[in-house]
């Protein structure tokens, strides 16, 4: 049987990189954001090696941006997420739960903060652009909200600080983790930040301008070409490893950060602003019911997990599976999922409904690492 097709029309759009990254023989595509977003170059097995073991320039274009800008931009900012912004510096990059009225999961971005009354907001597969330009237009606040034609390129892997000095000089190695610097990049300021959807390590260029990209993408080819520099893209295997939650997927409006293992980036209690707040203290008094773990799965490599696979325990249905892959290093079937409290604990015995039977797994508190 032919595998169905994906028809490209003008409402997926194009990246400034697409055009490179087709040359680099791109296998596979999803959308995101309304964009196209690579999944596998050589196949995702062999496209994990090389991404623990050299470098990667990855086309993340989709991850877009939502710019906030005027006087009312930190108290904007500050009524979309449960992380109190207060401390939060120029330069300074910080991962912040977006929340609706209800405390419910709406994105889970990384906001760069530029000034007192600029922000950026690099966000996750939903259309929160319409979200904080409804609070902006509702509180009749002193704020632009728009999306700049501003595209992330990724370099991730352990050879990422070698590559990029050699492009952009020994004066990036400095840049701590979530934190960003202005760099001049073709003639224009730009912003590269220590970050990325990866354990490996690694820096986002945000690309200002679209004439910009095959630009930037070919001076980090060329410099890297002894590094066995390659076209990547966010890797599922890797992201599964290091419990990466992937928004849409493993998390939707369903949930609230702490069922989302992320209560560290709350501070319900005094950040005081936050659309959700009210029915988060409600959620941090009583404690969340249910919470997000990583699992190992036993058995041969377990087929694609496209959906949700329910999770079991004496019969009765206790979580569910929503990511999962076979890790060469690990040599386990590994995958992120949802469980009650009950049985959450490290090294919990589960069942596992997969399409290809029940298998035996085991529930970990910690990611793989």
């Amino acid at each position: 049987m032919t595998a169905p097709m994906l028809s490209i029309s003008r409402r997926l759009r194009n990246t400034p990189f697409t055009r490179r990254v087709t040359e680099a023989g791109v296998k596979s595509y999803t959308v995101y954001n309304h964009m196209l977003l690579p999944t596998a170059f050589d196949d995702v097995v062999s496209d994990y090696h090389h991404l623990k073991r050299h470098v990667q320039v990855w086309d993340v274009a989709c991850e877009r941006q939502v710019e906030v800008r005027g006087p009312d931009a930190a108290r904007l900012m500050q009524m979309l997420t449960p992380r109190d912004l207060r401390g939060m510096t120029p330069g300074q990059c910080y991962y912040v739960p977006i929340v609706d009225e209800t405390g419910g999961m709406m994105n889970d971005p990384v906001a760069l903060k530029f000034a007192d009354d600029k922000f950026y907001i690099s966000i996750a597969d939903s259309d929160l652009l319409f979200w904080a330009r409804g609070l902006a237009y509702g509180f009749r606040l002193d704020v632009d909200v728009n999306e700049p034609d501003v595209s992330p390129l990724a370099i991730q892997g352990p050879k990422a600080d070698e590559l990029m000095a050699r492009v952009f000089g020994d004066q990036i190695r400095d840049i701590k983790f979530f934190r960003f610097g202005m760099f001049n990049i073709e003639g224009r300021e730009m912003a590269i930040a220590r970050s990325g959807y990866s354990k490996q390590g690694g820096f986002e260029i945000y690309v200002d301008g679209f004439e910009h990209g095959e630009a930037i993408w070919d001076r980090l080819m060329s410099a890297g070409e002894d590094l066995d520099v390659r076209a990547g893209c966010p890797n599922l295997i890797e992201r599964i490893e290091g419990r990466l939650l992937s928004y849409g997927n493993d998390m939707t409006r369903e949930n609230t950060p702490h069922e989302c293992g992320l209560g560290k980036f709350c501070d319900t209690h005094i950040a005081i602003g936050c659309v959700g707040r009210d029915a988060l203290l409600r959620v941090a008094s009583e404690g969340p019911v249910r919470q997000m773990r990583s699992f190992s799965i036993d058995g041969d490599a377990v087929p694609p997990c496209t959906g949700i696979w329910p999770v079991f325990a004496d019969g009765e249905r206790v979580g569910r599976i929503t990511s999962a892959a076979w890790s060469p290093d690990f040599q386990t079937n590994v995958a992120i999922g949802m469980i009650r409290m009950t049985h959450w604990k490290n090294a919990t015995k589960v069942e596992v409904e997969t399409p290809d039977g029940m298998r035996v797994a085991t529930v970990r508190e910690q990611a793989f690492t």
